[in-house]
């Protein structure tokens, strides 16, 4: 499990096989490489993954076929390739962004950044499985990037946060170009809603399309939860 906040930036490259080498670029690796371990894990752009070897700047680890398809991994993309790291929460710790695992729902593209006189607005595209997960000042993980969701647009699918300055700077949303794929991962509370609400008889997961009811505030209030 992991908290959203980003520890430092590092690249990443495909080795042979299913093998990757991730390396830390800046002075805050420390942060990552300090007590790292074999079998640690390791939020790479939002992606739990485990190291397998521990180099001098960096570690390497495998992503499985089905990490690939379901993430940007699987996406050809501009060289260098710079990724957002974190490594998993200790108990005890601050939670400075909100619980994310690491399990990627999908992934969606930017669709635009502009800067204000306070931060950055950024704006993105959701899939439908994650989509339903999306609701104003809630929580979504971009890159692996704790933000709060300012707006949502449901007719075209897409959100806007604003990102502050300090964010900007210190993660890879600074590299991003309108297009750029991003991986998401929607609050972990309400996918447990949904799961209470439909009580497990539907896949939803499984089949985004699946008829379903609106959630609404009208409907929350009829369960119990308002």
């Amino acid at each position: 499990m992991f908290t959203g906040i980003i520890q430092t930036l590092g690249t990443i490259r495909p080795l042979a096989g299913d093998y990757w080498q991730i390396s830390c670029v800046n002075h805050a690796s420390e942060s990552v490489m300090g007590d790292l371990a074999y079998g640690d894990s390791v939020a790479v752009d939002g992606i739990c993954l485990t190291v397998e070897e521990i180099l001098k700047d960096g570690f390497i680890a495998t992503a499985s076929p089905e990490t690939l398809r379901r993430t940007t991994l699987g996406k050809e993309q501009a060289e260098p390739r710079y990724v957002n790291l974190e490594t998993s929460l200790r108990v005890g710790s601050k939670v400075g962004g909100h619980f994310v695992m690491g399990h990627v729902d999908g992934i969606g593209r930017m669709v635009s950044a502009q800067q204000t006189a306070t931060s950055w607005e950024m704006t993105f595209t959701a899939p439908d499985a994650i989509a339903r997960y999306i609701v104003p000042k809630g929580s979504i993980a971009v890159n692996g990037i704790s933000l709060t969701v300012a707006d949502y647009d449901p007719e075209i699918s897409q959100f806007k946060v604003a990102v502050i300055p300090l964010t900007y700077a210190e993660t890879n949303l600074r590299y991003l170009v309108p297009g750029s794929w991003v991986n998401l991962e929607g609050d972990i509370l309400g996918k447990y809603v949904e799961k209470f609400l439909y009580g497990g008889k539907r896949d939803l997961a499984a089949d985004p399309d699946a008829s379903r009811d609106e959630i609404t505030p009208t409907f929350l209030a009829e369960h119990g939860y308002l």
